[in-house]
């Protein structure tokens, strides 16, 4: 049975106080909370385990490779991933989309070839392509949503041309909480020799994952809103592509040998990962996917769709409130905005008086913002220790702010 206090418990900051009254973390889109075990765990390594790895013989630096390396195994379970050596460690989704375009995209594209991008991708997202088209002449075509948010599969796989290469598409928007079809998307491409990169960043948090059953080339995830460190993360790449990839940065782990005349690269998944790595990052993100495991994804899904059910019927009786994104299956996240308020900015402060953490802004998504034609919004995203009293207390701050601005 899932038991929201139980977990709620689980995560220290839940007990404080904001501005005198209760923390209501509303703002699990940007970066989630961290349980205690994550925070256990983090303290033990760096107190009586540190040490670097793969490099050493002593028993500190042994100890350290084998909780470092024993996290790939976990994230290939999380995605179910056919095999670790499908996981690339890094620093979060923004360095995994990175990574794709300098070490697969560069070398695998010329000027006048084509990237196909939906309307609401985050800035992690696009800004890696611009640089591609600034760079390179690569040419980015774009794939609007519609009223309610949703985005049809069958209208990206319409965009590709013999000059389209890859889709870069998110699995869940950031701000509209739509949940995207990309294992249809990565079936049509697939047949048509096209690459798909999907953006896992929101979606990992909120539903299950089977990267098998998804079929995409990459699946990029980061730890941060994993309720794991931040600068943790992952990407899943299918074997094949690794042939098609260079280098994305160089130094030590990710090469055999270096010699005056040349270097003999190390094989994926340490091919890409060179340098001292964010050690510690990665066991917490190792100890983070474990507790969601250990709660089941399945159950955590359902227990934030019900928050999203409770949520929607209570903004249905707000027409006061205009929410962006209204697809009948999207997460728990609802960006905002008031009839005659001012910006979202002065609609956060005020809920952040009544102890309500929400996300107020663009999101990292420019080219959503222009779509639906707002400067920007105010964010409540939902997580697994979220309840519907915090449903409750941030609509109350919602009247109230909706009484100042009247």
């Amino acid at each position: 049975m899932y038991d929201v206090n139980a977990i709620r418990a689980d995560f220290p900051i839940l007990s404080r106080e904001v501005n005198g009254k209760p923390l209501v973390y509303l703002d699990n889109g940007a970066s989630a909370q961290k349980p205690q075990v994550v925070i256990d765990a983090i303290t033990r390594a760096y107190s009586q385990e540190y040490a670097n790895v793969h490099r050493g013989l002593h028993f500190l630096s042994n100890l350290a490779t084998d909780n470092y390396e024993g996290v790939r195994a976990k994230i290939a379970r999380f995605l179910n991933a056919k095999s670790e050596d499908e996981i690339v460690f890094n620093s979060g989704t923004t360095e995994g989309i990175n990574m794709v375009a300098y070490s697969w995209a560069m070398p695998n594209m010329k000027a006048g070839d084509e990237i196909i991008l939906s309307v609401m991708e985050h800035h992690a997202n696009i800004v890696p392509w611009h640089f591609l088209r600034e760079r390179m002449g690569v040419v980015l075509k774009w794939v609007d949503v519609d009223s309610t948010g949703a985005l049809d599969p069958q209208a990206v796989l319409d965009a590709i041309t013999d000059k389209t290469k890859l889709i870069a598409v998110t699995h869940m928007s950031n701000v509209l909480g739509t949940k995207v079809d990309v294992k249809s998307i990565c079936t049509g491409a697939r047949e048509k020799g096209v690459a798909v990169l999907v953006d896992g960043s929101q979606a990992a948090v909120h539903l299950p994952v089977d990267v098998q059953d998804i079929g995409a080339d990459f699946y990029a995830i980061t730890g941060h809103k994993l309720y794991g460190p931040s600068g943790s993360g992952a990407i899943h790449i299918k074997p094949e592509r690794f042939a098609e990839m260079r280098p994305f940065i160089g130094g030590g782990d990710m090469i055999r040998e270096v010699a005056k005349d040349g270097v003999i690269y190390n094989d994926a998944p340490m091919k890409f990962e060179a340098g001292t790595p964010g050690i510690v990052q990665m066991i917490g993100l190792g100890v983070a996917v474990d507790y969601m495991m250990g709660h089941g994804m399945d159950a955590i899904a359902a227990h934030e769709d019900s928050l999203r059910d409770y949520a929607v019927a209570k903004l249905n009786g707000l027409n006061w409130v205009q929410v962006q994104g209204t697809t009948p299956d999207k997460g728990a996240i609802f960006s905002f905005t008031i009839d005659g308020a001012a910006h979202a900015h002065d609609i956060s402060t005020i809920l952040d008086k009544r102890g309500v953490a929400v996300r107020a802004g663009q999101h990292c998504t420019g080219p959503l913002m222009e779509h639906m034609g707002l400067n920007a919004t105010c964010r409540a995203s939902f997580g697994m220790y979220n309840t519907t009293d915090e449903v409750d207390v941030w609509l109350d701050a919602l009247e109230l702010a909706h009484e100042l601005f009247a």
